[in-house]
């Protein structure tokens, strides 16, 4: 019987040699697990950077101390206090510093959404309905600006009446979201620890595009402070970036999880995030209706994927 030849030369080149497709997979294969090694390596210290609690308080801090100073800068301007470019600028309404205080804040919670969604997507659907609500908070101290000081209600009842729907919006989302939260379930891991590395690191990626496309649109509206055009409505742009991530994330995670079930739940959680877009650009009272809906969808949505695991 005639002796089989041995395979000479690396195991790589054996392959590459008998199975032609096989060395290439292999390849790239390395270059991917590279790749995402690389991602985890960028993204990790810019998370441990943002939650940690010194940069919270600086956060913080800053807030504080914008808010007092633009205070301060307005009352200045009221009194004709100020030079005359820095008068063309401030506003002379004490309420324009509450809406600055509460955009910046917002501005802060967005960029703990795009820390929390390599987490967990259902959480990361939750913390956009926690800045939807804030939006709402925002939108009804935004009203305000209608107001002079001391706040008279005469000829003023539709602010009123819009303040009074933006805070019961916010209230009731905040509600839905302590339900929400209780539906959450934990899945069974997506393979091996390999697997899910790559799972996790493609999520990390996400999230590193999302970070530089926010930067971008910060600094686009930030430059449209000293330029002749207009900048851009900021949440209600990043909101529709987040429209096309949950639709990535839902195309990443069709590898991990095939399941219809969880199939469908992203899917699901990728149309809240539409209906979310679509209230920030909807006129006053639709914007809390569909906002209010979204939460209600995901709510409902979360439910049954809880049901389905029994």
């Amino acid at each position: 019987m005639k002796k089989r030849p041995e395979p000479t030369g690396s195991g790589l080149f054996f392959i590459h040699q008998h199975t032609p497709g096989t060395a290439g997979l292999i390849v790239t294969g390395c270059l991917l697990s590279r790749f995402i090694e690389r991602v985890h390596h960028v993204y990790d210290p810019l998370h441990y950077f943002w939650e940690h609690k010194t940069t919270r308080k600086m956060v913080t801090l800053t807030l504080i101390g914008v808010f007092l100073v633009s205070l301060i800068l307005i009352e200045l301007n009221r009194f004709s206090l100020l030079p005359g470019l820095l008068s063309e600028i401030i506003p002379t309404n004490p309420f324009y510093a509450v809406k600055l205080a509460f955009s910046l804040l917002l501005i802060s919670e967005v960029i703990s959404l795009i820390f929390i969604l390599p987490c967990s997507v259902s959480r990361a659907v939750g913390k956009q309905f926690e800045i939807l609500a804030l939006i709402f908070l925002r939108n009804a101290f935004k009203e305000l600006i209608h107001f002079s000081e001391p706040i008279k209600l005469a000829g003023q009842l539709d602010a009123v009446l819009r303040i009074g729907a933006y805070g019961l919006g916010a209230l009731t989302i905040f509600v839905l979201l302590s339900f929400y939260y209780r539906q959450q379930v934990k899945r069974e891991e997506a393979g091996s620890g390999g697997v899910l590395f790559q799972f996790v690191g493609a999520k990390k990626m996400v999230a590193l595009i999302l970070l530089f496309l926010f930067s971008a649109l910060a600094a686009y509206n930030v430059a449209a402070w000293f330029m002749p055009h207009d900048g851009v409505e900021f949440f209600a742009e990043f909101y529709t970036i987040l429209v096309f991530s949950d639709v990535l994330i839902v195309l990443i995670s069709h590898s991990f999880f095939p399941q219809f079930k969880d199939i469908f739940r992203n899917s699901g959680f990728a149309i809240s995030t539409l209906l979310m877009r679509l209230s920030l650009t909807a006129p006053p009272y639709y914007d809390v209706l569909i906002g209010v809906g979204a939460a209600v969808f995901a709510l409902f949505l979360a439910m049954a994927y809880k049901r389905s695991f029994k």
